[in-house]
């Protein structure tokens, strides 16, 4: 395994390149809860950094929840770092907000944090961009235990800052509402929620962690969705990581011609492009064979781009 720690589960991450060394920002929660499902009310970001994408060394955590009654004043969770025009970088997270001990609902949002290094990390005033009801799910609206606003991915397009954001649409059987939420921002700063970029109906009650990546010349939505959350035309097979090829970075997202990537053994995939120009997918190694959460980050396996039966592309394992 390329990264793990002696006595913490380690799962979600993204990663940060600045040209010599890779930064890997990760959650993690201890081992000492005794329950890994504990581990999402429980998580914090953590930063390693690397060479070669194999031999990581950690530098602990960054963050901290916030104060009692704050947007993230339960958990931390998944992000992006994306560096802005004037040299700094900027960390998009989630910040979780469970309403009960008891249960699992929660409230999610999107805040922010800079850094000039990459190491130390200041937290800005937040949230910065929420679930709208009048587009989005929000937390009650429905069956669903959440409200699914989180996972943020940056990047510029047309002259303009994009985020996708896990998200679900306020319409739909509940099982089919997963789509990928999408804001703008011309300063990297304040956000305006937009409509999402897929469409109900594609099979997915969740798209998580979303990624746009190109490769070998070709542009792929990659994301998550387990097992359970598969519906529709994929109710009842196995989920993991998902990806499909797209026209546009902005969509839209043809989510209902996805396919799977690495199956859920694997989960949070970031498709990484190394030192040598290659493309290659980084997960955590989830629920095993044997039941036991694993909780450790995989070694680089090596992506290309396949041709599906119909001809279209599509993102394989190489060698699988």
């Amino acid at each position: 395994m390329a990264f793990s720690l002696p006595d913490h589960w380690v799962w979600d991450f993204w990663l940060a390149d600045d040209g010599a060394t890779y930064h890997l920002f990760y959650l993690h929660a201890p081992h000492s809860l005794g329950n890994p499902d504990l581990r999402h009310r429980n998580a914090r970001i953590g930063h390693a950094t690397s060479l070669d994408l194999v031999t990581w060394q950690n530098h602990g955590q960054i963050l901290d929840v916030g104060q009692s009654g704050s947007f993230d004043d339960t958990a931390t969770w998944t992000g992006c770092v994306v560096r802005a025009p004037d040299g700094g970088w900027l960390l998009y997270y989630t910040g979780s907000r469970f309403l009960s001990p008891d249960n699992n609902s929660n409230v999610e949002n999107i805040g922010m944090a800079r850094s000039d290094d990459l190491f130390t990390w200041e937290k800005l005033p937040g949230p910065v961009a929420v679930a709208d009801a009048r587009i989005y799910e929000t937390l009650g609206s429905s069956a669903w235990p959440e409200e699914a606003f989180r996972d943020p991915w940056v990047f510029a397009e047309d002259g303009q800052w994009h985020m996708l954001v896990t998200a679900r649409a306020n319409h739909g059987e509940v099982m089919q509402r997963g789509v990928i939420g999408h804001a703008t921002s011309s300063d990297m700063l304040t956000w305006q929620l937009q409509p999402p970029l897929s469409e109900i109906n594609g099979g997915f009650a969740h798209l998580e962690v979303p990624q746009i990546i190109e490769v070998q010349g070709t542009l792929h939505l990659v994301f998550c969705c387990d097992s359970p959350k598969l519906s529709g035309r994929l109710a009842g097979q196995k989920g993991g990581i998902w990806s499909v090829a797209v026209g546009s970075a902005l969509g839209p997202y043809p989510i209902e011609r996805a396919t799977l990537l690495a199956p859920e053994e694997f989960y949070a995939g970031r498709i990484a492009i190394d030192r040598k120009a290659r493309a290659v997918l980084l997960a955590f190694n989830n629920v095993q064979a044997s039941g036991v959460f694993s909780g450790s980050i995989s070694d680089p396996l090596p992506v290309a781009v396949a041709r599906q039966a119909d001809g279209l592309p599509t993102l394989a394992l190489a060698g699988r």
